[in-house]
């Protein structure tokens, strides 16, 4: 069985402003200073694990030219352009339907293009043992990252039956939680058995075609009606006529949470979604990129005087002063300045409009 990558790039990363904006979103941003966006490094992971050939990446039709630009060893016929955004079932559904079409005994990992992960190695393995897991018989494999924090801001995932005794285990899953309020994470982690949901996914072609087709009938019907075109020229006009037909509705709530087939992998490989500032400052303070008083700084000519606790990410080469700041999060990108309270992080998305 072939293994295939989708990648899911097709997200606009709103909470990320000013680095990350409608026409150049954070999966085609160097985010961390590392010297490769967030959508390269994704692929880089799996170097070693899925052939070239079978690297699918689907994304925003606006976005053609970043991905062509950041991944030119992509196949032309891999990268696939929504025309409009409908979650991650629509989007799902139609990578499938063409995969399986192209290789019907198909294996496939379809992972988000904007996160973060710091062990490599640790990766892989996991990726290795869960394509094995999904290629014995019909089934579906999340990973669920193992929670460091009550964090509110994840879905959670709760554990059932142990199937694997061996480490890491696999799990039956019991039940997908909606992001919890802060006493409902506590009680998560004093419970264990929850694990936070990355969105990673591992399965076969077949399968997941077979529970879009049984718990999705008119995104699947949708995708029958394309299926004749894909692969010729007339592939994306009939694309953009028919897919924003698709109900706006994510691969959770469409299969995950109502398929008999759905499995859970909790692992731990320095994991992060890289949803906003606060986010990004706890990786740089974990990977020493700090100065003094818990101040998280990305950028080489910033002075910190008498602050504490806050997120900067600045140019290289631009000189920053910032004296008497607490708790707040400071980036330039492009001649934008914010400003802001960490507290305040997740209304970022509505000052840009």
């Amino acid at each position: 069985m072939a293994k295939h990558l989708v990648i899911m790039a097709g997200g606009i990363g709103s909470r990320f402003w000013p680095m990350s904006t409608p026409q150049c979103p954070k999966q085609f941003l160097d985010i961390t200073d590392c010297g490769r966006t967030m959508l390269q490094q994704t692929l880089d992971r799996f170097d070693g694990l899925i052939d070239m050939n079978h690297v699918w990446v689907i994304t925003s039709a606006d976005f053609h030219h970043l991905v062509e630009d950041q991944l030119p060893g992509i196949h032309p016929q891999h990268i696939l352009l929504e025309p409009c955004m409908r979650n991650t079932a629509p989007c799902v559904a139609y990578v499938s339907w063409k995969i399986q079409k192209e290789d019907p005994e198909a294996l496939m990992v379809v992972t988000p293009s904007d996160h973060l992960v710091m062990n490599i190695p640790v990766f892989q393995e996991v990726i290795r043992k869960g394509l094995d897991f999904v290629s014995e018989e019909n089934r579906i494999l999340t990973l669920g990252m193992k929670p460091t924090c009550p964090e509110t801001g994840y879905g959670y995932i709760e554990q059932g039956e142990q199937i694997l005794q061996d480490e890491p285990s696999i799990y039956k899953i019991k039940t997908f939680r909606e992001k919890p309020d802060l006493p409902t994470a506590i009680g998560y982690l004093k419970q264990g058995g929850f694990t936070w949901n990355a969105g990673i996914f591992l399965w076969s072609v077949n399968t997941i075609v077979a529970e879009l087709r049984q718990n999705a009938s008119r995104i699947a019907g949708i995708m029958d009606q394309m299926a004749d075109y894909f692969f010729t020229e007339y592939e994306q006009t009939v694309l953009n006529e028919l897919f924003p037909e698709c109900e706006r509705i994510s691969i959770d709530y469409a299969v995950m949470e109502k398929t008999q087939l759905a499995y859970v992998l909790p692992v731990e490989f320095g994991w992060s979604d890289l949803g906003t500032w606060g986010s990004l400052r706890t990786i740089t303070l974990s990977t020493s990129r700090m100065v003094e008083n818990g101040n998280a700084v990305i950028g080489n000519q910033v002075t910190m005087i008498e602050s504490s606790q806050n997120m900067v990410k600045v140019p290289n080469g631009k000189q920053v002063v910032i004296q008497g700041l607490h708790n707040c999060i400071v980036a330039e990108h492009n001649n934008t300045l914010l400003i802001c309270q960490l507290s305040e992080e997740q209304r970022i998305k509505d000052w840009h409009k």
